[in-house]
């Protein structure tokens, strides 16, 4: 149960988290706006286009200042305690550090889960959603822009069909080097392989030049080939739709479809290693509020005289810090020097072994 100085506190939190957080999202948006308009206004892109492209935004912009936000609200909330001799009176009344502060660290393990569910729900489809109006509507001075030539492409459509083209053109709706392999419990059924294929959007079918079907026995042996006439309609079980979620950004995916992405290109022998990178970040990054409120603690209760204004100080340093070693883990895991979950934790065990520490420190 919840006491009243519980109570008390968590109110506090909440409402400076509420004003600071709306506070940077409109902060980001402005800059970002400011930054945009003059490829919003060259592009002539309307006004309808620029509300959705920040609504679809506004997801991402909350992830990225929320942690700021929980380290600002907990230095706030408990530095003006600290500020009407609150936390003095506390202190001689018996009450520890760590019961005084709990809540808050309640809070912030509440917010790591929050910040995960918003990423995958809300964070990953808006990169796509923006994305997709940045291309459209910004065109040649789109900062994500859709690659038109695709290398090394792989589908699964289900658990025994594999599809791989090494090379495949947007604009034209041309793939070359298409392997279709459907496999039984043990070995190849069926192979279909193709030197170049285009889409023929009147009949919903591929068009293949230079194909030929296999069929092979319960033993693995070839047991019928046929090779096709030029131009021949086919329906592979695979639209140009389907061929373009591969252009796709980790961003621009939530953990699960991540995933199964990873699975599916360790499937077909691709590296995975920036994918995966990127998987644990999603993770590793959502307990970033938790950290904060375990750094944001001490730095107020360290310096009780000047708590609010050394507190608030030393957030900044903090906060950017912290993100400089999420960088540099990152940087570290894509070029594969250390393992990719050690990339993406890296900062958090660093920062959270500090913030304990001085945790500590603070109760003694």
């Amino acid at each position: 149960m919840l006491n009243k100085l519980d109570q008390y506190l968590i109110r506090q939190f909440l409402i400076i988290l509420a004003l600071s957080a709306l506070g940077f999202v409109s902060i980001f948006v402005i800059v970002d706006l400011i930054e945009n308009l003059d490829r919003f206004m060259d592009n002539q892109v309307p006004a309808a286009v620029v509300w959705k492209y920040y609504l679809y935004t506004l997801p991402y912009f909350v992830s990225i200042g929320l942690p700021m936000s929980v380290l600002i609200s907990t230095v706030f909330s408990l530095g003006s305690m600290v500020k009407r001799n609150e936390w003095t009176a506390m202190k001689a009344s018996g009450i520890s550090l760590y019961r005084v502060t709990l809540p808050l660290i309640i809070c912030g393990l509440f917010l790591s889960g929050f910040s995960f569910a918003l990423d995958n729900m809300l964070v990953a489809y808006g990169n796509e959603k923006r994305f997709e109006i940045d291309r459209d509507y910004v065109k040649r001075k789109s900062r994500h822009k859709l690659k038109n030539t695709l290398k090394n492409i792989f589908l699964q459509k289900n658990t025994s069909t594999h599809i791989s083209l090494t090379q495949y053109y947007i604009k034209k709706s041309t793939g070359h080097d298409l392997t279709i392999v459907d496999l039984g419990p043990s070995l190849i059924r069926e192979r279909i392989d193709a030197k170049k294929i285009t889409w023929n959007a009147d009949s919903a079918k591929w068009s293949l030049s230079g194909y030929s079907f296999r069929m092979f026995n319960d033993q693995g042996l070839e047991t019928k080939v046929m090779f096709g006439t030029p131009d021949t309609l086919l329906g592979l079980g695979f639209t140009p739709d389907e061929i373009q979620q591969q252009a796709r950004k980790p961003d621009e995916l939530d953990y699960y479809s991540l995933t199964e992405r990873i699975t599916q290109l360790k499937e077909n022998g691709v590296d995975t290693l920036r994918w995966e990178v990127t998987r644990y970040l999603k993770i590793s990054f959502a307990f970033t509020n938790l950290i904060v409120v375990l750094f944001g603690i001490p730095l107020v209760v360290l310096k009780e005289k000047n708590s609010l204004s050394f507190g608030a100080g030393a957030s900044v340093f903090v906060i950017f810090g912290y993100y400089a070693f999420i960088k540099f883990g990152q940087s570290l895991g894509f070029k594969g020097i250390i393992d990719p979950m050690v990339s993406a934790w890296l900062g958090n065990v660093v920062f959270m072994t500090g913030g304990i520490l001085l945790l500590w420190k603070a109760k003694t």
